[in-house]
């Protein structure tokens, strides 16, 4: 079986039985075209013909490339779930990766913003123009609610519910969640649709996307980033501060405030509570304090 074919059918799989978004397919793919690309360079085999010393080989290589630990941990990751998908589908017998060990990974936190630098990025915003009343509502958005930078594009007007303060999301694997959102962003919101939205020529297909450009369609991804990458230097902060960012202080400013671990999770949108606590910095004394103040015991 050649690998076009496999890889057609991989894709179908994660798309439909996975329930995946295009960007993590694409993730997907991306790490099993590297191990084709470098086992093209000597011999190709079919995919099913991979040996566990290919593989290996092809793990020193990625080794060799200098690439950070994460991305090697990743890319094993994507490579493990191809070849259990092949034995789910009884194209091999014996998974070849059972034996590939990741790189120990230490747990580290991305930058975080405290209030006052939320604040600059904030006034450094230019009220007087259209785009600045549209960033302030999504940057507004993206503190406020903690979303994804996928889930802000796409977030809908039919899914924003203003009269009881809620957004309803649709997040990774079409998993849909209701999160809270606070009245200073349904404000800015409300400012945007009535004052630029509702000025703009929107595309057909594109009238219930929030948020759009200057040319009534979609925002993208790359433009979310500029945007408050400008905004960040505007500010003079030196932090690298992306839409993440926004959502890695917003989870890390309600565990501070001594919001509940569970609650967040629910927030965020995390399958497991392991996940939602890289989000927070918890130490030894904080954690301390929690069980002399609330175990019965103590």
């Amino acid at each position: 079986m050649s690998w076009d074919l496999i890889l057609k059918q991989y894709k179908s799989y994660l798309k439909i039985e996975r329930s995946l978004s295009g960007n993590s397919v694409e993730a997907y793919l991306h790490d099993v075209l590297l191990l084709e690309q470098f086992l093209s360079y000597d011999e190709s085999p079919n995919a099913k013909d991979v040996t566990s010393t290919q593989l290996h080989n092809f793990l020193e290589h990625i080794g060799e490339l200098g690439l950070a630990a994460h991305s090697q941990a990743r890319i094993i990751s994507g490579l493990k779930s191809f070849y259990k998908y092949l034995v789910f589908e009884e194209i091999i017998s014996k998974d070849p990766t059972e034996l590939l060990e990741s790189p120990k990974l230490g747990r580290k936190l991305p930058d975080t913003l405290n209030y006052h630098e939320i604040e600059a990025i904030l006034n450094a915003i230019d009220h007087s123009t259209p785009e600045g009343t549209r960033n302030r509502a999504m940057i507004e958005t993206l503190y406020s609610s903690g979303l994804r930078v996928s889930e802000l594009i796409n977030l809908k007007l039919s899914n924003i519910y203003f009269d009881v303060g809620f957004l309803r999301i649709l997040g990774k694997g079409s998993k849909e969640r209701l999160v809270p959102i606070g009245k200073p962003a349904l404000k800015y919101i409300k400012l945007y649709l009535e004052g630029v939205r509702s000025h703009l020529e929107i595309v057909k297909r594109h009238e219930d996307f929030a948020f759009l450009n200057r040319r009534g369609k979609q925002l993208s991804r790359v433009m979310i980033f500029t945007i408050i990458k400008n905004l960040t230097a505007t500010a003079g902060i030196k932090k690298n501060v992306s839409p993440h960012t926004f959502r890695h202080s917003f989870a890390t400013h309600l565990i501070e405030g001594g919001a509940d671990l569970r609650a967040v999770q629910e927030m965020l949108g995390h399958e497991s509570i392991t996940t939602t606590e890289i989000y927070t910095h918890l130490d030894r004394d904080y954690l301390k304090q929690v069980v002399r103040e609330f175990h019965p015991r103590s």
